[in-house]
């Protein structure tokens, strides 16, 4: 995603003292790579419980509160290490994500699919009950349906970032 100051963020991050080590030590990023790949499995795995759970499919004589707490234990700090594992892999190269479309992409799903999220969940908190009311069963399968749809977009996302470099 080319513009001026991205571009310009860029070439700076890249010239940094972290961004250089990151480069020039060869097992930090094939590490930082399969930290990551284990977390994006963790949160996917978590997401399609609670997901699952939501649609009827799994787990229906287990209430959507219960599920929905054992499952946030684990979503949100994975996606805390999400986002430490993939800074760190964009500080070693800026130009390949920043500037690319596809990364842009993946950010403003992973947005969307965590507010999903906290919209799905939070209410939990308040009401265990809050999702069983009138039509708001409707509301959550939705929500579920896309939350899905977001993660396998988010995944195909994250491989295609490699094949989709701005020239």
């Amino acid at each position: 995603m080319h513009t001026p100051f991205v571009d310009a963020f860029a070439r700076w991050l890249a010239a940094t003292h972290m961004s250089l080590a990151i480069g020039e030590v060869r097992w930090i990023t094939p590490t930082v790579q399969c930290v990551h790949i284990v977390a994006i499995a963790t949160t996917l795995a978590c997401m399609a419980m609670l997901n699952l759970r939501v649609l009827g499919v799994v787990g229906r004589d287990e209430p959507l509160a219960s599920v929905s707490q054992r499952y946030a234990r684990w979503l949100w700090p994975t996606l805390v290490v999400l986002f430490l594992t993939g800074s760190v892999l964009i500080i070693g190269e800026p130009r390949r994500s920043l500037e690319n479309v596809v990364f842009a992409t993946k950010m403003a799903l992973v947005i969307s699919v965590s507010a999903i999220t906290f919209l799905v969940t939070e209410p939990l908190k308040r009401d265990i009950r809050f999702w069983d009311k009138g039509a708001r069963p409707l509301v959550a399968q939705l929500l579920a349906v896309i939350s899905l749809c977001l993660w396998a977009a988010i995944v195909f996302a994250g491989r295609w970032i490699a094949y989709a470099q701005d020239s």
